[in-house]
């Protein structure tokens, strides 16, 4: 097992670029990278990439897929399966909806706080019973709106909502107290922690807490690709129903303007999909048997997006990028206050197709 680095190596994945002004009258720069062309790098994204098969190995990479990075939210399959393997869904009459909120980011918008008050509702628990805290719907940051003023916000509105209704879900299924479900050694998190172990056997598990306030663990990149693998390809009961209702319910999972959404809108189900906080983004795709796990070092989520949808272009799985609902990732240009292109955001690196 390869010894834990506090620094994983990094390497440059994307360059944010600014041209000169005049395009047209300017010569190539002495020297000039061909990935860059005429622009000059201004800022540089630096992260990992690995793209693995359903048994781990490696079959393509960038900077350090050994490297141990925090799950963050890529977590939340895992955090769901111990309900849905001791027959939750069944017992409180639960469907791919409320599963799919379970595994979710969310926005905050009305269809995931009412379905997340309906969660609690049917398991006999409160909002009060909520301990993930609580902050404005991401709804509004995401389409680009504002936040009305005064605005009354509830833990129904936070992100992880979802997720801790179904950690309420898994209490009440086993009769554990409620109080102190998020405690490491509350019987849900040691589930939690021995279902992580069991998908990453071999690998020392760090653990730390998450924004959400609930108990989250780190694993090589190249070990969080794989579980996406898994949960992409597995035919196993309780995978196949967390595939199912992430890939049939993305809204759910994300919302409006989010990421996610149109990642799994343009795998056509084929690819489950999930963030992270702190530049992470985790995709399996089932008809390849492909798990990639991608982390920007310095958390930028713009500079994740656009190198999320760079492995997808390259490794073969979207051969279209300038069009459908990942366009706006694809190297996208930079714009001044007038409107004027300024620059780009361009890849910096190379990987192989996998994908015929």
């Amino acid at each position: 097992m390869p010894a834990i680095r506090a620094f994983p190596a990094h390497a440059p994945l994307l360059a944010t670029t600014r041209g000169v002004a005049d395009r047209a009258a300017a010569a190539p720069r002495a020297g000039a990278d061909p990935l860059l062309g005429r622009d000059m790098p201004e800022c540089v994204h630096f992260g990992s990439i690995a793209v693995v098969d359903r048994h781990g190995t490696v079959l393509a990479q960038v900077g350090d897929a050994n490297g141990i990075n925090f799950t963050r939210s890529t977590l939340k399959p895992l955090q769901a399966l111990p309900f849905v393997e001791d027959g939750g869904l069944a017992r409180y009459g639960f469907g791919s909806q409320e599963l799919a909120l379970m595994c979710a980011s969310h926005n905050g918008e009305t269809v995931h706080t009412a379905l997340a008050r309906a969660i609690l509702d049917r398991v006999g628990a409160r909002v009060a019973d909520l301990q993930c805290g609580a902050h404005a719907p991401r709804y509004y940051e995401a389409a680009g709106v504002r936040t009305p003023e005064g605005l009354a916000v509830t833990p129904l509105h936070h992100n992880c909502s979802g997720k801790h209704s179904g950690f309420l879900a898994y209490c009440r299924l086993h009769d554990h107290r409620l109080a102190g479900y998020l405690d490491p050694d509350a019987a849900l998190q040691v589930r939690i922690r021995n279902t992580v172990q069991r998908f990453a056997p071999g690998e020392t598990l760090v653990a730390g807490t998450d924004g959400c306030s609930a108990p989250n663990f780190a694993v090589p990149l190249r070990r969080l690709a794989q579980i996406y693998c898994r949960l992409a390809v597995d035919d196993e009961p309780a995978l196949r129903a967390l595939h199912y209702a992430m890939t049939r319910h993305p809204d759910l999972v994300s919302g409006t303007a989010r990421t996610d959404l149109a990642l799994m809108q343009a795998g056509g189900g084929d690819w489950v999909c999930k963030i992270g906080a702190e530049g992470m983004q985790a995709v399996g795709v089932r008809s390849q048997g492909l798990g990639i796990a991608v982390r920007i070092a310095g958390g930028d989520s713009r500079a994740l997006h656009v190198a999320t949808v760079e492995v997808l272009h390259q490794i073969g799985l979207l051969d279209d990028p300038l069009h459908g609902p990942l366009a706006r990732h694809f190297r996208p240009a930079a714009h001044n206050a007038r409107g004027t292109e300024t620059g780009r955001m361009r890849p910096l690196f190379t990987l192989p197709r996998l994908v015929s």
